[in-house]
């Protein structure tokens, strides 16, 4: 097991809340692919900060943008123009082809914003009821973690003893196109909100054809596919967006995590003027979002996709790294998937009950760190600036760890 001094850990858990279970690692230096904890350890990442770390950790363009606008504004709030902002959104809106951004801080910040204008579009332009919108949103569902989010979850980690909670959602099974079509075409349906894979659910790849029946569907009845790319978006899967991998558009996407590289707070919603023009000044905003600091890390974090080819190496290398998990031959693994880097397997239960948790502190002893989500499944999610050579050395150290277990 994972050995560190227990003077850091010991500090978290008098003085912060226990809203969190992290592996007993504390990391002290990143760089790239790697990380190093405070005994000097170093470790391959293969988490990523859950995707946020796409252009690996400190990425020098990134810190030297942020210390270039560091040294010269980092906030005025949007009381005032600053002369980063407008430059941020042409180039954000050129990538991603969209007529308008709205920049905001987390993720699931862009996610709250993405509702509003869903519900304002639906009562300015498609002029449901008022009070009346109802958005289409899918079990195993993970989009953050404030309480209009939640209103809709139905994992009980996530909602239990935070009622009463928002209206307006109905919760359909994921990857059930029957269930999806007949929702869309309920009367008052405003939106319909997915991930194209779902990251948290274990990194569940919906079947192929999926999203661009959503799409296709919500077009024809008038409804607003939103697809919350906050995880899967930047490159992760191997398309600039996970929604490219079929032939689709959503109305609105949700970006954020690797949106910075893993600097700093940065979201972003995209739409075009008939739903973003909905919401007028003075009713949704953030005093942090679309400040300069932010906007200059997210064009360098962009640009070093672009520049890097990363897309294509988390394309090319996620092949590589699923082929590598399908070929070890052992009972333990009863399923590997995923598209680009973001990839899983399960692990079946093994010795006293020992789960995935127990095989990810066996990887940390092995020079690499993954997370369990849920109790089977380990989530793989490297840096994708990570490197073929690399991915064969983390792939042999999965490998010989698990079948070490047999």
């Amino acid at each position: 097991m994972i050995k560190q001094d227990t003077y850091f850990t010991d500090l978290e858990d008098k003085y912060g809340a226990h809203n969190y279970k992290p592996l007993p690692v504390v990391i002290d230096r990143g760089e790239g692919v790697h990380v190093w904890d405070v005994n000097g350890k170093q470790y391959y990442d293969f988490l990523s900060a859950y995707s946020a770390l796409n252009q690996g950790h400190c990425h020098p363009r990134i810190i030297q943008a942020l210390k270039d606008q560091a040294d010269k504004l980092t906030l005025t709030s949007r009381a005032f123009y600053n002369s980063v902002l407008g430059e941020c959104e042409k180039y954000i809106t050129g990538i991603f082809g969209y007529d308008k951004v709205l920049m905001m801080n987390s993720g699931v910040e862009a996610v709250e914003t993405a509702i509003k204008l869903c519900r304002k579009w639906a009562y300015e332009v498609k002029k449901l009821p008022e009070g009346q919108a109802k958005i289409i949103v899918v079990t195993e569902n993970f989009h953050g973690r404030t309480l209009g989010v939640v209103s809709f979850s139905n994992d009980p980690d996530s909602y239990d003893g935070y009622g009463p909670f928002l209206p307006g959602f109905e919760l359909i099974p994921y990857n059930d196109l029957s269930a999806m079509e007949q929702a869309i075409k309920q009367p008052n349906v405003a939106g319909v909100m997915v991930e194209p894979i779902q990251g948290e659910a274990g990194v569940i790849v919906p079947d192929e054809g999926y999203l661009e029946s959503i799409s296709k569907w919500c077009k024809e009845s008038n409804v607003l596919f939103i697809a919350d790319e906050v995880q899967t978006g930047i490159a992760r899967t191997g398309k600039m967006l996970a929604t490219d991998h079929e032939d689709c558009r959503p109305d609105i996407i949700v970006l954020g995590k690797a949106l910075s590289g893993g600097v700093l707070p940065v979201s972003a919603v995209l739409a075009d003027d008939e739903i973003m023009l909905t919401i007028k000044p003075g009713q949704h905003g953030s005093t942090y979002g679309g400040n300069p600091l932010s906007c200059a890390v997210a064009m360098e974090a962009l640009k070093v996709v672009e520049d890097e080819g990363l897309v294509e190496n988390a394309q090319r290398l996620g092949e590589l790294f699923r082929e590598r998990m399908r070929a070890i031959k052992s009972p333990l693994v009863t399923a590997v998937r995923g598209k680009g880097l973001l990839n899983a397997i399960d692990i079946t239960p093994f010795g006293d009950g020992k789960t995935a948790y127990d095989v990810c502190l066996l990887l940390g002893d092995n020079g690499l760190l993954a997370k369990q989500t849920h109790v089977h499944t380990i989530r793989f999610a490297p840096p994708l600036v990570i490197t073929e050579e690399q991915m064969h050395e983390c792939a042999d150290i999965i490998e010989s760890t698990i079948m070490g277990l047999q």
